[in-house]
């Protein structure tokens, strides 16, 4: 049963869920070590969807759990802020000059143009320079309606970033392979565009990524690409998966944090 609770800051009111976790007993030879431990705190997060959710140990009592929010409660309410603004300005691509596009963590001006010397459609292309995308569209598209044509130039931006994801996700995972001991050869990659994942692991062992991700900062492909070869070893998210995790990347969870945070971006079409 999920627990719930709340608090004021200023005029408004902030729900929060809470998360029961146990401690599991520690054997004695660790009892003394133990002791000078500091107890286990309340982790307190808040989601690009607006969650709060304090994750506390099981004996925590509701007024413990009650001052933990209160002493973040400024924190708390910038961070909902901040999320609030972010999804008020995540609107419906329109694919036209002076939208933003992505590429690897760096935001880029779209600019569509036309290329009065060819007629071909073939030749249509997308190139980053200088801070922008541009598209560059043949004579003959630049005729088609405004509806046809923003189909187009969405059609070549996904091509592009498919195209360039490919190399970029094989050239990661190369890099990546010595981390992960327990691979014995290097994994295929299929992409797949999802809207509620990153990437999953098949039975064979196999990578299955979102291209939306090469709209992310390397980082952050890196963590997708460990987190699905720890599922090689580890099948599901078992403490020894986590445990595995942490060990090939320490810092996980803040980059995990980031591209949650940025997802509604990255993965807007």
């Amino acid at each position: 049963m999920t627990e719930n609770g709340d608090f004021y800051y200023g005029q408004d009111k902030i729900d929060y869920e809470i998360v029961r976790k146990e401690v599991k007993n520690k054997p004695e030879s660790d009892k003394l070590i133990a002791k000078k431990t500091k107890p286990r705190k309340v982790v307190i997060k808040v989601h690009p969807d607006q969650r709060v959710v304090a994750t506390a140990p099981v004996d925590a009592t509701d007024e413990v759990i009650y001052d933990a929010m209160m002493k973040r409660a400024r924190w708390i309410w910038q961070s909902l802020q901040d999320f609030a603004k972010q999804k008020d300005h995540v609107l419906p691509k329109r694919y036209v000059s002076g939208e933003t596009q992505f590429y690897l963590g760096r935001r880029y001006v779209l600019k569509v143009i036309t290329d009065a010397k060819t007629n071909d459609r073939i030749n249509s292309t997308v190139k980053l320079s200088r801070g922008k995308l541009n598209v560059e569209l043949s004579q003959i598209d630049s005729e088609l309606d405004s509806e046809k044509q923003a189909v187009l130039v969405k059609s070549l931006i996904d091509k592009w970033y498919k195209d360039k994801f490919t190399s970029v996700s094989r050239e990661r995972l190369e890099a990546l392979l010595h981390k992960a001991s327990w691979v014995d050869s290097s994994p295929s990659i299929k992409l797949m565009t999802m809207k509620k994942q990153w990437g999953s692991c098949s039975i064979k062992g196999n990578l299955i990524l979102n291209p939306h991700l090469i709209k992310a900062p390397k980082e952050c492909i890196d963590y997708v690409i460990l987190h699905e070869l720890c599922h090689i070893a580890e099948h599901n998210h078992s403490e020894n998966f986590w445990r595995l995790l942490t060990q090939v990347m320490p810092n996980w969870k803040e980059v995990k944090a980031r591209l949650d945070g940025m997802a509604e971006f990255y993965l807007n079409e």
